[in-house]
């Protein structure tokens, strides 16, 4: 066993944490953020094995906390984060010498070519990446020459890639990684995704967009000040494969009636189940229905009518011809006229919904008013 072996049985002995830490690359372990009297987020715990690619969705400012104590800007005042089994509290350096971020808005020397780059890059980090495998990985052969002023945002993206497989961490994070990049760069992080995967990386990745969640990973989970929760996510092929088997068996199934308790939407080639205390109010128009989810739309697989029947046992009011409310989210209800009514909801946007006239009256009844 040689010295650096001993050094991790070390950390791993004086913080006292049990076998699964050592068999994560990544554990999380009842970490929270606490704002004054605001709850960014309640204590959670996550680990992330090898060949683990999983995403947080969550907004900006969640992301952003994440991102700082990942980064020891932000103290983790409780819980813990483990990497490798070493915590940044008890072994900094050895901490970040796992850990390789990519952050949304990472320098770059402006005026350095992209070779130039690279070529420190493999310096800093003793890498055995060549720098022509690196340009290769990333698509930017033809611009190594070019300096990093004349590259399009997309492209300066790229190089941030290209920073962490000279690195070659062991633990990857990305923020927002493809935020307002062209396809080609899309598919150059999927494409070194799949390398990472099978070089038995682990793989982090904060987004505020969920469908950028989904076209990397099926490990999906929301977070925000109610707590950590993974979505329930199928992908067609998956969906198929079962269907198949169905159809393999048909003459030994008896179809019993079921209550299907999951809201089905879909995105791209995958489904994702939402739970209806979930849904803040769905909205029809132009032929389908979209489910908002804190402000976020998703299409839906139903009517609004097929959705209304759906969900009428989890509190939900059809409130216009066009939108179903969940009723748990409504804050108030607002008069503008004698003929005019609207619902001010609880989300982050506090969104407005329209009610109609003869929905106040049903309204009214429910609530128990006069």
């Amino acid at each position: 066993m040689n010295s650096y072996q001993i050094t991790l049985i070390f950390y791993y002995d004086y913080d006292g944490q049990g076998d699964d830490v050592m068999s994560s690359i990544l554990s999380i372990k009842n970490i929270e953020k606490q704002d004054g009297h605001t709850i960014i987020f309640p204590a959670f715990s996550l680990d992330v094995q090898k060949q683990g690619v999983l995403a947080i969705h969550t907004n900006t400012n969640v992301r952003t906390v994440l991102m700082k104590m990942f980064m020891g800007e932000t103290p983790i005042s409780n819980g813990k984060i483990y990497v490798n089994g070493v915590s940044i509290e008890s072994a900094k350096k050895e901490f970040f010498a796992y850990v390789g971020f990519c952050n949304l808005n990472d320098g770059l020397y402006e005026r350095l070519r992209v070779k130039d780059h690279y070529s420190f890059y493999r310096k800093l980090y003793h890498s055995t990446l060549t720098i022509e495998e690196g340009l290769r990985m990333t698509q930017l052969d033809i611009k190594k020459s070019e300096k990093v002023q004349q590259l399009s945002l997309s492209e300066k993206r790229r190089i941030q890639f290209g920073r962490l497989l000279f690195q070659n961490p062991l633990l990857y994070i990305f923020e927002e990684p493809d935020q307002n990049v062209d396809l080609e760069t899309k598919r150059v992080f999927m494409k070194i995704i799949r390398n990472l995967k099978q070089q038995e990386k682990a793989i982090l990745i904060f987004t505020s967009n969920m469908e950028s969640a989904l076209s990397v990973t099926n490990q999906v989970y929301r977070l925000d000040e109610t707590g950590l929760q993974k979505l329930d996510i199928v992908s067609e092929e998956e969906e198929n494969q079962e269907g198949n088997l169905i159809d393999e068996k048909d003459e030994e199934i008896i179809v019993q009636p079921v209550h299907f308790e999951k809201i089905p939407t879909k995105i791209n080639d995958k489904i994702v189940l939402f739970d209806p205390p979930e849904i803040d109010y769905i909205e029809s128009g132009q032929g389908h229905s979209l489910i908002y989810i804190k402000g976020e739309s998703y299409p839906s697989m139903f009517t609004l009518t097929e959705l209304e029947k759906r969900l009428q046992l989890y509190g939900f009011f059809r409130c216009h011809r066009s939108y179903i409310v969940n009723l748990q989210k409504v804050r108030e209800v607002i008069t503008f006229t004698r003929n005019s009514f609207s619902l001010v909801l609880m989300d982050e946007n506090k969104s407005s919904i329209p009610l109609s006239k003869n929905k106040m009256v049903e309204l009214k009844e429910i609530l128990g008013l006069k």
